[in-house]
């Protein structure tokens, strides 16, 4: 009997309108857990060849929860999506808060695994009595917020929806899913993957609790994570008090705020678009996904007077101080229109930038300047529309800079296609290890995440302009990352409860014996595989790189000499020099059974 998981997934092809459910064996879930690990396993299952077209119908979709999904554990609400990304070419894995984690655990189904194409508009909707493939053609082209309300009205209210807007429906390829038309399968364009697939929705509504083993022993592992939680400042107050705002205070004093397409790190007015502007003026009242009790959500009024989630502080960033805006309800009205539309606000914000820099360089007109706020819902209409300038705006960053040529691709701010977050390198250098080496492109979150230790000093602080023992540093942290995605929990409670704790919860809820050591190895387990994936995708050493700005521009500090980083990285991670996982590492992870 499984404790924790299921054993069941369901797999759906939506071209030959057939289910089956599939009784996973539990050694897949010993050494994968869930979530983003299950991705990547079922990416080596179903993916043939493996570096099929991202937008064709054979790019197989993994909806996946984890052990600790719809447990009483904190932050468990979560869901992973896994796909071929086709933004960065990578295998993706987005990652979304919420409620819809939990919900789906609830249908009794560890995972959904989506195959094929439909011939028309089609919406899926899972409970654990049935499945069904339903008409969408009444949905195509509605907004995510309209979506989910007509599905929420025709099911009911504590049904959970994903759903995609206008931008997945046009192949935009930083399109988003959004969950319940608030939170969100965020980055590498999987909503883009969906309306390949004429896919407009996923309704889950489930009731089923997951098995507890040790019930008993799961309250007491459970009280050492909430007291931790509570003793630590930025879960207990930052998080709580201010939201993921305060990340902006924090960014800009240390000079690690990158403004107007990381071309500088000062930017006139920042006290308006900082936390305290936000608690201040737009803020309506604090939310919370599943199990959270952080409660960094919040719920805002816009320039149109609309209130809506967000925006959080990447969204601040990304549509802000990055575009030269320092008017908090015109960001948030850019957020509700992104959600809606289904784009991701941060490479939304990142080509915009490139567009406008590359208009005040003279390179190229995209008609739009640093500052010109309003400009900005024009452009969200025109991308998610597939209109005009959109047509090209849509394809991202990198894609459009290597249009326009070498000169333009000097100050296209991106690693392997994917746009950087609000995060400068140059200022944190474990960032800079973090957005090369990351599986997923330019990200923060399964790089590592070196900030938690180089700016909010935890578990302790270290010398954000130290390069010696970064790679080591970023190298350990995106082992337990993917960990935390595969069991799964948030990156803000992982703060503050350790791998020790997740650990216990783990063996309470199982029953199995685990440590923090073990849930490590899992971890690394799941990068090398994603790595080992990305090769035979065709990336390399060459893409293990960061934009010619970072590495020219130096703000004033000291050269990132990332080759030194990565090769102290490489050695840590017992890949060669060229970057690639050695057969020794293979076999030490039993991937060999699996590749």
């Amino acid at each position: 009997m499984f404790y924790g998981s299921w054993g069941r997934i369901l797999e759906i092809d939506i071209n030959k309108k057939t289910i089956r459910v599939i009784e996973l064996p539990e050694n897949i879930y010993d050494w994968f857990l869930g979530g983003r690990g299950l991705g990547a396993y079922f990416y080596t299952q179903y993916a043939r060849p493996w570096d099929l077209p991202p937008l064709s119908a054979e790019n197989p979709l993994i909806i996946a929860t984890g052990p600790l999904t719809g447990t009483s554990a904190p932050t468990s609400g979560r869901a992973t999506m896994t796909a071929r990304s086709p933004l960065t070419k990578t295998i993706f894995t987005s990652n979304s808060g919420g409620l819809f984690g939990a919900r789906l655990k609830f249908t009794g189904y560890d995972a959904v695994i989506i195959l094929g194409k439909s011939a028309k508009p089609i919406y899926i909707s899972i409970n654990e009595k049935e499945i069904k493939i339903e008409d969408a053609a009444s949905l195509w082209g509605k907004s995510t917020t309209d979506t989910t309300q007509k599905l929420k009205e025709q099911y009911t209210k504590t049904a959970s929806v994903l759903s995609i807007g206008p931008a997945g429906e046009n192949g935009v390829l930083f399109a988003s899913v959004i969950a319940d038309g608030a939170r969100g399968f965020g980055r590498g364009g999987l909503g883009a993957v969906w309306g390949s697939k004429n896919l407009k929705a996923l309704v889950v509504n489930g009731r089923k609790k997951p098995r507890i083993k040790a019930k008993d022993k799961l309250r007491s592992v459970l009280y050492e994570a909430h007291k931790a939680i509570k003793q630590n400042p930025v879960t207990s107050q930052a998080l709580p008090e201010l939201g993921t705002s305060f990340i902006m205070d924090v960014a800009y004093f240390e000079g690690a705020l990158p403004i107007k397409n990381f071309s500088t790190n000062q930017f006139i007015g920042i006290e308006r678009v900082g936390s305290a502007a936000l608690q201040n003026e737009i803020m309506e009242r604090k939310t919370s996904c599943w199990g959270c009790p952080i409660f960094c959500g919040r719920l805002s009024r816009d320039s149109d007077g609309n209130i809506s989630e967000g925006p959080e502080f990447e969204t601040i960033w990304a549509l802000g101080p990055n575009l030269g805006i320092n008017t908090l309800p015109l960001i948030q009205k850019l957020n509700r229109l992104s959600n809606e539309y289904g784009l991701d606000t941060i490479s939304l914000g990142g080509v915009i930038a490139f567009a406008m820099e590359a208009t005040e360089k003279g390179i190229r007109d995209f008609g739009v300047r640093f500052g010109e706020g309003e400009k900005i819902v024009d452009l969200i209409k025109k991308i998610a529309e597939n209109r005009g300038i959109g047509q090209e705006l849509k394809t991202g960053t990198a894609n459009l800079a290597h249009k326009i040529g070498k000169e333009a691709e000097y100050f296209a701010i991106n690693v392997k296609g994917m746009e950087f977050t609000g995060y400068d390198p140059r200022m944190i250098k474990g960032m800079a290890v973090c957005y090369a080496t990351s599986n997923r492109g330019a990200c923060h979150l399964q790089g590592g995440y070196s900030v938690g230790p180089e700016i909010f000093g935890l578990p302790r602080r270290i010398d954000p302009k130290q390069q010696i023992g970064k790679g080591t540093l970023v190298a350990k942290r995106q082992n337990d990352s993917a960990a935390e995605d595969s069991l799964i929990v948030c990156r803000f409670a992982g703060m503050s409860v350790l791998m020790e704790n997740w650990s216990r919860i783990l063996s309470a809820v199982t029953g199995k014996a685990y440590s923090a050591q073990t849930l490590s190895i899992i971890g690394e387990r799941i990068y090398n595989l994603e790595k080992i994936i990305n090769m035979k995708l065709g990336f390399s050493r060459k893409d293990d790189s960061l934009p010619p700005k970072l590495i020219e521009e130096h703000l004033g500090e000291e050269k990132i000499d990332l080759d030194t980083m990565l090769n102290e990285y490489y050695e840590f991670r017992g890949w060669n020099r060229k970057g690639i996982p050695t057969g020794t590492k293979l076999k030490e992870l039993g991937l060999e059974e699996i590749l």
